[in-house]
């Protein structure tokens, strides 16, 4: 079994590039989707960051995302507190669903981790692929594509590992920069040089 690590920027493409691998027969593990998971109400994760974070933060039964990203994003040491409890949930989170796929005998396994540089993940994997668009990309999509304001993308975008440094330390790099059809030829090609296939 091979364990795969993708990652990229904000605003990259990780999810075309993780949805064009899992045509090709990888079994993907999202930590995005493990990020939602972990705080679902009734969960010790839920019971946690309202305990850190209060109830103001609670709205429908359920933890306000935005709400606490808000809370989080301006704050280092309101960030640090939350990582502390979302981080080893969510790893643990990740190594249960990986488990699963290799005991359903899945042959390549890609775990998409959007801060892998960032938690030191990298040696955990045999390869890691970087989903790169130059930074003046990420924040057009950004403002175009989520309504964010420029200031607002520059500060997300700040908060990563700069996307050059993941370049330099990527074993892969997939440019997702041009066309749907320029991007999946780059991920086969990656692909069959990681599979042998």
């Amino acid at each position: 079994m091979k364990l795969i690590g993708l990652t990229g920027g904000v605003g990259s493409g990780k999810t075309t590039v993780a949805g064009i691998l899992r045509d090709l027969g990888a079994t993907v593990i999202d930590a995005d989707e493990a990020s939602h998971a972990v705080y679902e109400p009734g969960t010790p994760g839920f019971e946690a960051v309202v305990r850190e974070f209060g109830e103001s933060i609670v709205r429908d039964g359920r933890i306000d995302r935005a709400r606490l990203g808000r809370l989080v994003f301006d704050d280092e040491e309101s960030r640090r507190r939350l990582n502390a409890i979302v981080h080893p949930l969510v790893r643990e989170w990740m190594a249960a669903r990986t488990a699963e796929a290799i005991e359903g005998s899945a042959e390549v396994v890609v775990q998409d981790v959007p801060l892998l540089y960032e938690n030191g993940l990298e040696d955990l994997f045999s390869s890691v692929v970087l989903v790169y668009v130059p930074e003046e990309v990420q924040i057009a999509r950004l403002v175009e594509g989520r309504g964010f304001t420029e200031e607002r993308a520059r500060a997300v975008i700040r908060a990563q590992m700069p996307i050059e440094e993941k370049r330099r330390r990527a074993h892969h790099v997939i440019d997702n920069g041009g066309t749907p059809e320029q991007t999946r030829a780059q991920v086969e090609e990656v692909w069959a040089q990681m599979t042998g296939r």
